[in-house]
């Protein structure tokens, strides 16, 4: 983990810290997608954000990353990820600007049927509607991919190359690519059925605010078409990066992903004094 980042004092769920309080601008607070943890942002994001003076964290859901529950992580419901995300959230102290994304801005989007916050970005997010037709995508295109992708789901076991082509949309340097793979992990069956059927966002009980909304053109697991439609339903455009895959904060052109959510929390309200 970069040296400007540390980890928080609490005591359930692994929280990052990066940058001072300085800012004028609300606290940035980053969400990890499925088989990940917050080790995700501390890679580049957290570090690249701390430096141009931005103060941000990144939390690890639970049973992800270093967090508690990872012998329970089967029963993890989605709803239990907006607590996870509702007790970081009390934490910090103040509403924070939400980055999620994949399961991460599906995580969002359900907060916002309990409460408000400053603002949204969704990176690669499941949209509102749901998994269902992003996973038929897959079924069809890479058939391959989902199996492994399944297996990683129930014993937590894929091969490296099925992993680079469900985020990445070119070659990875091998080092590299070992080591994310060390760091992913299994996944909530219970939650990934939350998301394609079961409790997916109630438009009409959120409090919505300003929303970013952002994809890849190489995206395998949340297809351009459906962070499209993401984005139409929230009545946004949606900003599609080329050459690249669904892990936007670690692949190759992440700092224009990061300077474009820099370039658009500029436009937000000055947090009150």
């Amino acid at each position: 983990m970069d040296q400007t980042v540390s980890v928080e004092p609490l005591e359930r769920l692994e929280l990052l810290r990066s940058g001072d309080d300085s800012s004028e601008h609300a606290p940035i607070l980053f969400l990890h997608g499925a088989f990940a943890g917050a080790w995700c942002w501390a890679e580049q994001f957290m570090p690249y954000f701390a430096e141009r003076g931005l103060h941000c964290y990144a939390v690890s859901l639970r049973g992800h990353g270093g967090s508690a529950g990872r012998e329970r992580l089967t029963w993890h419901s989605l709803g239990d990820y907006v607590d996870d995300l509702a007790e970081a959230i009390e934490h910090i102290g103040r509403p924070p600007v939400v980055v999620g994304h994949s399961m991460g801005g599906m995580v969002a989007q359900k907060y916002l049927e309990r409460a408000p916050l400053p603002a949204v970005a969704l990176l690669a997010s499941v949209p509102p509607q749901g998994l269902l037709a992003a996973t038929m995508s897959l079924a069809l295109l890479k058939p391959d991919v989902l199996t492994e992708l399944n297996g990683l789901l129930y014993n937590g076991r894929a091969s490296l190359e099925a992993m680079r082509q469900a985020l990445f949309a070119g070659p990875v340097a091998a080092d590299r690519l070992t080591r994310y793979y060390r760091l992913m992990q299994p996944e909530s069956p219970r939650a990934i059925w939350d998301m394609t059927f079961f409790d997916l966002p109630q438009i009409w009980r959120m409090k919505l605010p300003p929303m970013l909304v952002l994809g890849a053109e190489g995206d395998l697991m949340v297809p351009a078409k459906e962070v499209e439609l993401c984005a139409q339903t929230y009545g946004v455009s949606a900003q599609i990066f080329p050459a690249m895959g669904h892990a936007m904060m670690l692949d190759a052109g992440w700092q224009n992903v990061a300077e474009r959510i820099i370039e658009w929390l500029q436009t937000l309200p000055a947090r009150a004094p």
